[in-house]
Parts: C-alpha cells; structure tokens; sequence
C-alpha cells in the first residue's frame, strides 16, 4: 500500500470511530509501525484533518456542520462581496488557505459567520495591518466552508461560480 492510500485509509478508520484508536491497532490495522502511523498523523493534521492525540489514542474531531473546499479566485476589491455571498446564504468560512510552491499549504482560521466578523477582517486588510493570503498566489485561494445542510454549500458554491469566483481545480 502506498503512503497517500494508507493516509486515506487511516483518515477513513478514524472518521468512522466513534472513540479513539490507538498508534499500535491503527499500526497492526495497516502493516506499518507505530512511528509511521505518527508520521501519517502529521501528515494529516497538516493536510487539514482535526485529529486529536488522547490518552488512549486518536480521535478525528467532527463537525456536525456539512464542510466543502472552494477553490476561488477574485479580486482585493471582490473581497467583501465573496464573503458576503458566503454568510449570506447561511454558511461560515472557517479558514482560507493558499498553496505555496515552496511553503506549501499556508492556513489561517477565519470564521467568519456574521457581518460583524467580515467587517472586522475587512477592517484589519484594509488597515494595512496586514494582507489577504491570496495575494501570494495572484488572488487563487480556498476556504473550507461549513453549512447546516449540502443543499446549503450547493447554493452557496452556485451563487459563488455565478458571479465566477470558483477557479478551476488543475
């Protein structure tokens, strides 16, 4: 098995388990030592996943939110209107990550959920106190969206791709 289908594999037994697995079943479970099974878990927590180490192994945290990945592209000036568009019809965005040729994957938490929190980091970019991590890759980014229900992240990935902010996934 190779490493990116074992990670997969891995990600998959502790998203079904309802308690946490321990290195050596999770080890045992795909015929690689207990160091490896550590490795993959870095792996994972920096690919994104919410894995928790507990005294008696690892638990994937779950959000009862239904979670989508848009890859977006738009201007500074376009900014307020995505986010917008996004809380508007229910949905939080939970982060915004950019994928760096050298770096890699770069990751801020945003949850952005009212008005309130896009006129806030509105406030901080515009300020000059810092930048939108978009600006590091000619304006493509991602941002993890969370939503009560798929039919919810389906309107808001329809309105998104309407005023053609989805980029293409090459």
């Amino acid at each position: 098995m190779k490493a990116t289908e074992r990670r997969k594999e891995l990600a998959a037994i502790l998203s079904a388990s309802e308690t946490p697995v321990s290195g050596s079943a999770l080890a045992a479970k795909l015929g690689v030592s207990r160091q490896i099974i550590v490795q993959d878990i870095a792996v994972l927590k920096a690919a994104g996943y919410e894995i928790l180490p507990t005294h008696s192994g690892y638990l994937m945290q779950k959000s009862p939110l239904a979670e989508r990945v848009f890859k977006v592209y738009h201007t500074k000036e376009q900014t307020a209107d995505e986010l917008n568009s996004i809380v508007s019809l229910g949905g939080t965005v939970a982060d915004v990550f950019v994928w760096h040729k050298v770096y890699g994957r770069i990751e801020a938490k945003l949850n952005i959920s009212s008005q309130f929190h896009i006129d806030r980091f509105l406030d901080g970019v515009r300020s000059g106190k810092s930048t939108e991590l978009m600006d590091i890759t000619g304006g493509y980014h991602y941002h993890t969206v969370r939503a009560e229900s798929e039919a919810c992240l389906d309107r808001i990935g329809e309105t998104l791709a309407a005023k053609g902010y989805i980029a293409p996934i090459i």
